[in-house]
């Protein structure tokens, strides 16, 4: 078995930067950056690598600080398991508030958990901030770096610690080694607030990764994770949930931004799994969200979810559900349609067998004869004519992309 790649998760003060120092050293803009503390709900994890070393970065979310949001003991789970799974942490302090004992509680707690930790002090932008750096050292860290993650500056220097750090661990079961880029099939969960995309990314995921709850809005962030299925290599994009424009500008510049991320996951992806809820069927919103994916040329699976608390021993229930899914969403005729529960895993495993189908089609490279051949027998069966009502011969047909297949 091939050893994990190692894992740096983030930690520190609600506010301090890490979304900021995350997205600078991913190279993203996956983690939604706003002057609101808390606005990490989810522990995002993206690929990093410096020098040739790859390594797993993973941003703990609002682990640290009191809240009044409903979620918030959610949150501090799952950034529990992020600091408990890592092998490498990187604690995030403010140089412009200076040393407050809020960073002081952090520290003592990470110091308990036996991890390596390395100190950032960010926001260190003009001599107030870093003539506040050495109070820092108090919290018995070493090396304390002093950065900029708006701006870089020190970035360079605190991913050399982190390479070095990581290379030390060689002779464990972690690498931190280069990594082979492997193909990947980008799969982005998309849907309407609270249909169960989370779920469902739990459920393949097998792990609690993103938050689950009743309450519209919780995922934020296009969450995504690497997964290995058959050996295969897949990413799975859990979105924010896409309501109407209106009710998008309603919620303010978070939401904003939360579906413009969901947009760029759905632009960026090979494949669409389009999540449906049972309980209330095909929406127009269904239908505007399917339509993003459509004109995007992306791959596209309708997951009609929460099947389990609809489904009847009704004779032709599924087909006549099917058929009304399919009236509202012509355009997706050619995309398959799954049953599922990601509550229950009632047809689940055939989720990523689906998608897997999906991309692997996009990717199909029809040979120039046998385009031809099914090129001539369409047109004598049904001959093309010119606007002035003239017959058009075409003499041939070539493929000249992938994914999505396009010819001329």
């Amino acid at each position: 078995m091939s050893p994990k790649q190692a894992t740096v998760v983030l930690v520190g003060r609600p506010n301090v930067g890490k979304s900021t120092l995350f997205n600078r050293i991913t190279g993203s803009r996956r983690a939604i950056v706003a002057p609101i503390a808390g606005t990490t709900r989810d522990s995002l994890a993206r690929p990093g690598e410096w020098r040739g070393i790859s390594f797993q970065l993973m941003d703990s979310g609002g682990l640290f600080g009191a809240s009044e949001d409903p979620l918030h003991e959610l949150v501090v789970v799952q950034g529990q398991r992020a600091v408990a799974g890592a092998d490498l942490i990187v604690m995030v302090v403010d140089g412009r508030e200076g040393l407050v004992p809020g960073d002081e509680r952090i520290a003592r707690e990470l110091r308990e958990t036996g991890r390596p930790v390395l100190l950032a002090v960010n926001k260190t932008d003009d001599k107030r901030a870093q003539a506040a750096v050495p109070e820092f050292f108090q919290l018995g860290f070493d090396p304390v770096i002093d950065i900029s993650a708006e701006h870089g500056h020190g970035v360079a220097e605190l991913l050399d610690e982190i390479v070095q750090q990581i290379g030390g661990l060689r002779g464990t079961d972690v690498a931190a080694s280069p990594v082979p880029p492997i193909e990947e099939t980008r799969v982005a969960i998309v849907g309407r607030p609270n249909v169960g995309k989370s779920s469902l990314t739990n459920r393949l995921l097998r792990q609690e990764r993103v938050l689950v709850s009743e309450m519209p809005g919780t995922t934020r962030d296009a969450i995504d994770v690497p997964l290995t299925w058959h050996r295969r290599s897949f990413r799975i994009v859990d979105t924010a949930g896409m309501r109407r424009a209106g009710r998008i500008a309603r919620g303010g510049k978070v939401e904003i931004v939360s579906v413009a991320l969901a947009k760029e996951s759905i632009a960026a992806a090979d494949v669409v799994a389009l999540v449906i809820d049972a309980k209330e069927g095909a929406a127009d919103q269904d239908a505007a969200i399917g339509g993003e994916a459509d004109r995007a040329g992306r791959g596209i699976v309708i997951l009609v979810n929460k099947w389990d608390l609809v489904k009847t021993s009704e004779p032709g229930f599924a087909k006549a559900f099917d058929e009304e899914l399919r009236r509202h969403m012509k355009f997706l005729d050619y995309a398959p349609i799954l049953h599922i529960s990601a509550l229950t895993g009632e047809r689940t495993p055939k989720v990523l067998e689906t998608i897997d189908k999906v991309a692997a089609s996009r990717r199909i490279r029809v040979p120039t004869p046998a385009l031809n051949k099914f090129v001539e027998a369409i047109t004598a069966a049904h001959p093309p004519v010119s606007p002035g009502r003239k017959h058009v011969r075409i003499m041939y047909a070539a493929q000249i992309g992938d994914a999505p297949p396009s010819f001329v």
